[in-house]
């Protein structure tokens, strides 16, 4: 097999290519997705990958098990047409759960799932419900948007933290992202241990790596508090599962967790984590940057919490260089607010602070940097000027009698 450092998994990348993506945008997008794998360790026991289209209908470019190196899934990408039609993103995403789980196609049980999802924002159908069938078998998502769509929206459909897997990026820039989202992206595919992620004052996403056969058995996922482990909550899963979110959690508690894998092929020991909830007064969990041009930014955050808890939210941004720093109070229920007066061509630090009535305060900082300076575009020639009429011509009519001349 492979030396242990290079990474095995499925890589899926779902592209807009309906009719609400302009051809130029997707000819950029086209050629950012070929950049972005082209150094990637492709081939048949390391990395695979996959490109599905987004339109009326799902479309399959290639099945993971097409092509074995970097550069023919460069080509094969660049070689790709759009499709058009509508932005059915929901139905896209239910075949790509197919795809990532389908051995007919290439993929491979019991390796680390990859989805990176190319759109402008927009869909024509739901995407919440198939989006999170993804996340709760194992897949990472990673989203890049080309600036357009319901910032909420994309945040909790991405993986958490949604800094890292959720970004907004003008399509001319998308080159910019294009290293740390490969870092990324394998980062997603080394296999780890039991482990938790995701972790509010409610729930929390348990992930491990593939450790049974997808047709050899099952695992048994057990949960339960610290203090009362007869209050125990399973749930069975299939053998190809490699991650599962539970809800429902007590904040501010101490949980056991046990995941054990049972297989009618070896015996494999269990796997055991702790994890504690976060307390109530929990936020901001996920700071996003968006809409940044040279003077202005927009940062958002969740959750959104009411004047019930909340006293306020205070948003204090500055300049890396400086350390000198602004402060804008939003009220409580609010979750986003636009800092005007930046400068251009600057990296900033902006921090949003939760202030509780309790007295508490909880921060959560990110960073951004304005362009240089924005693109316009030239304004459309004025059609020429058209000359007034000419007012109409009365003809006179002819001079009636005259003078009488005696005989």
């Amino acid at each position: 097999g492979p030396p242990a450092s290079v990474p095995r998994g499925d890589l899926l990348f779902l592209l807009d290519s309906s009719a609400s993506v302009s051809h130029y945008e997707f000819s950029r997008v086209r050629e950012f997705v070929g950049q972005l794998v082209a150094p990637l360790p492709l081939g048949p026991e390391a990395l695979r990958a996959s490109l599905v289209h987004v339109g009326s209908l799902p479309h399959s470019e290639f099945p993971f098990d097409r092509h074995s190196s970097g550069q023919a899934v460069q080509d094969a990408i660049r070689a790709s047409a759009q499709r058009m039609g509508d932005t059915n993103t929901g139905l896209a995403l239910a075949f790509a759960k197919e795809q990532l789980f389908d051995e007919a196609t290439g993929a491979r049980a019991g390796v680390p799932k990859v989805l990176v999802w190319v759109t402008d924002g927009g869909s024509s159908d739901p995407i919440g419900p198939p989006m999170q069938e993804l996340k709760d078998l194992g897949v990472t998502v990673f989203i890049v948007s080309t600036g357009r769509g319901n910032l909420l929206e994309l945040s909790a459909a991405a993986s958490a933290p949604a800094e890292r897997h959720l970004r907004f990026v003008d399509v001319d820039d998308l080159h910019i992202i294009a290293q740390q989202l490969r870092s990324s992206i394998l980062d997603a595919m080394q296999p780890q241990q039991l482990h938790a992620s995701e972790v509010t004052s409610s729930s929390v996403h348990l992930a491990w790596p593939a450790l049974l056969p997808a047709d050899s058995g099952y695992y048994v996922l057990e949960l339960a508090p610290s203090g009362n482990l007869g209050a125990i909550r399973r749930q069975q899963l299939p053998g190809y599962s490699m991650g599962w979110t539970w809800a429902g959690l007590e904040p501010d508690t101490d949980y056991e967790v046990s995941l054990l894998p049972e297989s009618n092929v070896r015996l494999l020991p269990p796997q055991r984590v702790r994890v504690r909830t976060l307390p109530g007064e929990a936020g901001p969990e996920r700071v996003v940057i968006s809409h940044v041009r040279p003077y202005s930014l927009r940062v958002s955050w969740a959750p959104a919490l009411g004047p019930d808890v909340m006293l306020g939210y205070v948003v204090q941004f500055g300049p890396l260089q400086s350390g000198v720093a602004q402060r804008v109070e939003v009220p409580a229920g609010r979750n986003s607010t636009t800092l005007q007066g930046l400068a251009p061509g600057t990296a900033y630090l902006v921090t949003v602070t939760a202030a509780f009535r309790s007295g508490r305060e909880r921060a959560l900082s990110a960073k951004a940097c304005t362009p240089a300076s924005e693109r316009r575009r030239a304004p459309r020639p004025m059609p020429p000027a058209l000359s007034p009429p000419e007012p109409p011509r009365v003809a006179l009519p002819a001079a009636v009698g005259g003078a009488r001349t005696g005989a």
